[in-house]
């Protein structure tokens, strides 16, 4: 049989929101890897992790996860990861990778993935999906996401705010991802756009330090790198009002 490279979405931190197939998935694997920026860190998805399964089934492979503008360096990185995960491919039948929210959602599994089919032959590739942040925030604070036809942006702040100032103009919800480091740039673009007494922002979810507060509070300090922002749309036309 050929062996198996299991994506497993562990969700945003919070260890009940791990899903029963991921549970099992993650029980299953005879080894359970988790990203690190560096060896000697636990971090966010092994922590979910050993919720579930043993310390002694976990392996650490170190990524650059925060890495933009050296590429040799995260190249080098990922290739360095890739290796290490092809070389427990050989001793194992199935390697679950855990990834915090979905494995298909800006995560580190899809560039492992690309990698390991290329140095791994036969290898089958799956995935799990795991709850988001977006999904767990909506629920935290009350935000709706979506309603009748209204669409869903969702866009990554580690560029800038300037794709988010556009979608910001367009029309229904937008999601921000990873916009600690710019929250001045997001709390001035949410209030050009008229969106900012509707808006809110979530960090940590579902963890003792969690924050959960409007984004009418934004005052410009730095927050977590991984904080997460809904931006509904005006909805004046009442109930079913979008269908």
């Amino acid at each position: 049989m050929s062996n198996r490279l299991i994506g497993v979405g562990v969700g945003p931190g919070d260890p009940e929101l791990v899903t029963v197939k991921g549970v099992n998935a993650l029980r299953a694997a005879d080894v359970v890897v988790v990203p690190v920026m560096d060896s000697g860190e636990r971090g966010r998805a092994e922590a979910t992790v050993l919720h579930y399964v043993s310390q002694e089934k976990v392996v650490r492979v170190v990524f650059a996860l925060n890495e933009r503008s050296d590429r040799a360096r995260r190249e080098a990185a990922w290739d360095a990861a890739g290796e290490r995960v092809a070389q427990l491919l050989t001793q194992h039948g199935s390697v679950a990778f855990a990834t915090i929210g979905d494995p298909n959602v800006y995560s580190t599994f899809t560039y492992l993935a690309q990698t390991i089919v290329e140095s791994v032959p036969g290898v089958v590739i799956e995935t799990v999906p795991g709850i988001t942040a977006m999904q767990d925030l909506a629920a935290r604070s009350g935000a709706v996401l979506t309603e009748g036809t209204e669409p869903l942006t969702l866009v990554p702040v580690t560029a800038g705010a300037a794709v988010l100032k556009d979608a910001l103009h367009g029309p229904g919800t937008v999601v921000a991802y990873k916009f600690g480091r710019q929250a001045q740039e997001v709390a001035e673009a949410l209030r050009e756009s008229g969106r900012l007494d509707d808006a809110v922002w979530g960090s940590a979810l579902g963890l003792p330090e969690e924050s959960v507060k409007p984004a009418a509070d934004l005052d410009g300090a730095p927050l977590p790198y991984l904080s997460t922002l809904i931006a509904p749309p005006p909805r004046d036309g009442g109930r079913g009002g979008k269908l």
